[in-house]
């Protein structure tokens, strides 16, 4: 799935909607059903571990300068400050079916799963 639309666009909120995570950027919307790794330079923090929300919602305001997601092995968004936003979407390492959506739009009536 082709989520380059958001290469040059801000992070404008990090979501946490109950049991799943929403990255909003200028249009784009992700929608994430399982919890994506935030990878610094020198460390990473993952769901559960003190800080992680902290971690993701100061990521607000960067633009992003890399982004790819190949279904079935992993999303990865990298940031203009360097963080890297990563998510295996291999088979064993999700809980269901869906790892999430993705709408270029910003509505979730035309987001495309995956």
């Amino acid at each position: 799935m082709d989520i380059s639309a958001i290469i040059g666009e801000e992070l404008k909120a990090v979501e946490f909607v109950e049991d799943f995570l929403q990255l909003r950027f200028d249009a784009p919307l992700l929608t994430l059903h399982a919890w994506p790794h935030v990878l610094f330079t020198d460390f990473s923090i993952a769901f559960g571990e003190p800080e992680y929300r902290n971690a993701l919602c100061a990521q607000i305001g960067e633009k992003v300068v890399q982004a790819s997601l190949e279904e079935g092995d992993a999303l990865t968004i990298e940031l203009e400050n360097g963080t890297v936003l990563g998510l295996s979407l291999r088979e064993e390492d999700l809980d269901g079916p869906e790892s999430g959506s993705y709408s270029e739009t910003g509505d979730v009536s035309d987001a495309q799963e995956f």
